[in-house]
């Protein structure tokens, strides 16, 4: 039912608040987990380094990165899973809590300005490198693993705009599944052609 999705935002549509927040809460603790046991086997297992990175960042992200693709593929929903925002979300807050503080903030304003989840789930993907690439070369913050991170968030962020394809698609139709109740400052080119709440 609605746009076919096992992510919170399409169970918020069709269940409501109850069964929407119990998603998206399991979605963000899949992340968060990751990067936490990753962290704990780091820290507890003498595992041999053969991968020429000594930051448990590094370590960290990767496994992060599994849990999102998991979520986003998985094999018990015959590989179509959610889009991999909440996950990355999770991810996130352990890593770069900074930077997802930002991109929290950028997905906030698009969806009050345009009423569309999807459209502020990829701004706010696109807004984490963009972070950390100002705090560290315009502000001369000092970033753990910054070289890595800087690739890696390119890297997830196009992942997030590829998982969102049909939902770019459908923005540019104007077909969009669209949330009137959220857009709290109406802007004319934003509004759907065809709303549907």
């Amino acid at each position: 039912k609605g746009s076919g999705n096992i992510g919170s935002t399409n169970i918020f549509r069709i269940l409501g608040m109850k069964w929407g927040v119990a998603v998206q809460a399991l979605d963000i603790s899949k992340g968060v987990l990751a990067v936490l046991f990753a962290g704990w086997l780091g820290k507890n297992i003498s595992i041999p380094n053969v991968t020429g990175f000594t930051d448990i960042i590094v370590i960290q992200f990767c496994a992060g990165l599994v849990a999102i693709f998991g979520h986003a593929f998985s094999i018990f929903a015959q590989f179509r899973g959610g889009k991999g925002i909440n996950t990355a979300l999770g991810m996130l807050i352990a890593i770069a809590p900074i930077d997802l503080s930002i991109a929290v903030g950028i997905f906030i304003l698009t969806v009050i300005f345009s009423g569309y989840i999807s459209l502020g789930s990829i701004a706010g993907a696109i807004a984490v490198p963009s972070s950390l690439f100002v705090r560290y070369n315009f502000w001369h913050i000092e970033i753990p693993a910054y070289h890595f991170l800087i690739y890696a968030s390119l890297i997830l962020a196009l992942f997030i705009i590829y998982t969102h394809r049909k939902n770019i698609v459908r923005l540019i139709k104007g077909r969009e599944n669209y949330f009137a109740k959220l857009q709290l400052i109406k802007v004319k080119f934003l509004q759907p052609k065809y709303p549907n709440k």
